[in-house]
């Protein structure tokens, strides 16, 4: 018998762990998405009155972007090719009951994984530049060579206009007297001399 050669179609997935919600409620709103493509599954679950649709939604929004950034897909074009919930570990609580009695009861978890499959080809995932072949062995970059425009903004920039001298401090106007004759302000007084005191007792 001839064997067939089935394609294998690519998958991304993403998981979320411990999350507080019991698997059985976790699964129902899963149940409904399997098999959805992404742009559905986001509408279902946008009007879902579960809580836990919300963090379903963060599982499915985290598996579109690493398929995306890690594989080059494209999100809206990608389809829920599996989906489910495990059971995590449990908490366990207690409440008083009549008569001094307590009842207990579990607060469980899950781990909610949600697998994304693409009928269509990847597109290439743009790679960082690769650093010039002159450069030098420490990483460093050649130096930029010197054209006709950048000698001329460099000279006219080295070329700086002289500056303009100071203006000179203005002079005190002359204060008028009484008579309308200006006082001689400007010229200092001459300095007299004091006379010793020997010289003031012998007059």
């Amino acid at each position: 018998m001839a064997e067939t050669q089935t394609q294998a179609i690519p998958e991304v997935r993403a998981q979320a762990k411990w999350v507080h919600c019991s698997a059985r409620k976790a699964r129902l709103v899963l149940d409904a998405i399997r098999g959805r493509s992404v742009p559905e599954a986001r509408t279902v679950l946008a009007f879902s009155t579960r809580d836990v649709a919300r963090d379903i939604d963060k599982v499915l929004r985290s598996a579109v972007a690493n398929a995306e950034a890690n594989h080059g897909f494209f999100g809206d074009d990608m389809i829920i090719s599996a989906c489910y919930a495990d059971e995590g570990p449990v908490l366990k609580r207690w409440k008083p009951r009549a008569r001094g009695r307590a009842d207990r009861f579990i607060k469980g978890t899950c781990h909610i994984t949600i697998r994304l499959a693409s009928l269509t080809p990847p597109r290439e995932i743009a790679k960082p530049a690769k650093p010039a072949a002159g450069a030098d062995e420490a990483g460093k970059a050649p130096e930029p060579v010197a054209t006709e425009t950048s000698t001329k903004t460099e000279a006219a920039a080295t070329e700086a206009k002289p500056k303009a001298p100071r203006k000179a401090a203005a002079k005190p106007r002359a204060k008028k007297t009484g008579k309308g004759e200006a006082a001689s302000s400007d010229k200092p007084k001459a300095a007299t001399k004091r006379k010793p005191a020997s010289k003031k007792a012998e007059e």
